[in-house]
């Protein structure tokens, strides 16, 4: 008899792409529950680790099965600290997480770190709802789009269009009509080179604006700035959730705001353009995101009610932009819902000598690249035809 066999690749971009399939051939379900661990290779990056703390990592991985990438010094004990990746299925990275609880030279605390990481990886897996007062939105079933309404004489793409208040609302409103499941004021532009305004002049901007879309559109309005004074008086206002451009960081009091209102937040990462240098531009976004998390927690924000952004554009180079695209994905794991803002930005002019009102099929671009890496939400100018790509890209990944 001649047996002919086949083999391709086969790769699975979600362990539930993998236990589907499984469960097509047959698998035992007690099965699939022990091999899908086996059946995830990660890495993970840790930053600075000291010499015998790294060679024990080595050590236990290649017992594991899995390894560890130092640099080449470490193994002849000639340099003294090292970054690391960890390469392993999940399988093999939970049970490192358990025998470095024993360990010395910090290795508890990175166990610690292990299971903090693998945990937010598990929750990105699962449907992430945000909920306000008497409102909720489900991540998982769909992208959602999030319409950009500038209140200002001054942002950088639409600038006057919508400062009186009938303007606005009616944009509003065509907006929800177009799809958007939220509304986004902003009173004050934050483009590169903006002059900042006073508290009371965007108060005075955006709150008459926040009270009539409250009565006439029926989405989450939420409020654009860094201000507590100007959060506080558009939460009184009927606003729904705040978006921080500075995560927390400039004013932390922000943080007291919005657990005070039990509000969702969007904590943005920022850096003043003088501070745009970067030696790993994901890896320290995330810690700076991180620590932007523990001081939302700190004030009684509540962990569900906390949505990422990685700041296009903000404290960015274009290199800097471009990679943080192609990274995305590195921060959807740590559990939070994700919103990118790409719409008709700098990276696109840049990258295709294009002015502002000539960037639609590159903001498309980016919206169908951050729905591929797993982001939840997308703020945009276009909302009839970025959702139009966010429903087309939601059929061939949600499905």
């Amino acid at each position: 008899m001649t047996w002919t066999y086949q083999a391709y690749v086969r790769r699975f971009d979600h362990p539930a792409e993998l236990e589907k399939e499984m469960a097509a051939l047959g698998v035992d379900p007690v099965g699939i529950g022990l091999m899908k661990p086996k059946g995830e290779f990660l890495t993970l990056k840790i930053h600075d680790v000291s010499l015998p703390a790294a060679n024990i990592l080595k050590q236990e991985m290649l017992a594991l099965g899995g390894e560890a990438a130092v640099h080449k010094e470490v193994s002849m004990l000639k340099k003294e600290r090292s970054d690391l990746l960890l390469l392993g299925t999940r399988k093999q990275l939970d049970l490192l997480a358990k025998k470095l609880r024993m360990q010395p030279f910090g290795l508890k605390q990175l166990a610690q770190e292990l299971e903090w990481v693998l945990k937010g990886l598990d929750r990105s897996r699962r449907p992430l709802v945000i909920a306000g007062k008497g409102w909720q939105l489900d991540c998982g079933k769909k992208t959602l789009v999030m319409g950009i309404l500038n209140v200002t004489p001054d942002s950088f793409s639409d600038g006057g269009r919508w400062t009186d208040p009938d303007a606005a609302v009616a944009r509003a409103q065509e907006m929800v009509e177009q799809g958007a499941d939220l509304i986004d004021v902003g009173g004050e532009s934050t483009r590169p080179g903006h002059v900042p305004i006073s508290a009371e002049e965007e108060i005075a901007r955006v709150e008459p604006v926040i009270r009539r879309l409250k009565a006439t559109v029926d989405v989450p309005i939420s409020i654009d700035t860094y201000k507590p004074e100007v959060a506080r008086r558009a939460l009184a206002a009927g606003a729904d959730l705040i978006n921080d451009i500075w995560g927390f960081r400039r004013h932390p009091e922000m943080a007291k705001v919005a657990a005070e209102a039990g509000v969702p937040v969007v904590l943005q990462h920022n850096r003043p353009p003088e501070l745009a240098d970067y030696e790993d531009v994901m890896g320290e976004i995330i810690q700076e995101l991180r620590r932007s998390i523990d001081v939302a927690r700190q004030a009684g924000v509540k962990d569900e009610q906390i949505i990422l952004d990685p700041g296009i554009g903000f404290g960015k180079r274009l290199e800097h932009n471009l990679e943080v695209m192609r990274r995305l994905h590195e921060l959807v794991a740590l559990g939070y819902p994700v919103l990118v803002g790409t719409s008709r930005k700098s990276l696109i002019g840049q990258t295709l000598q294009l002015p502002v009102h000539d960037r639609l099929e590159g903001t498309a671009a980016t919206v169908a690249m951050a729905i591929a890496k797993g982001c939840h939400i997308v703020r945009v100018h276009d909302v009839k035809e970025m959702g139009r790509v966010s429903r087309m890209m939601d059929a061939m990944l949600k499905a």
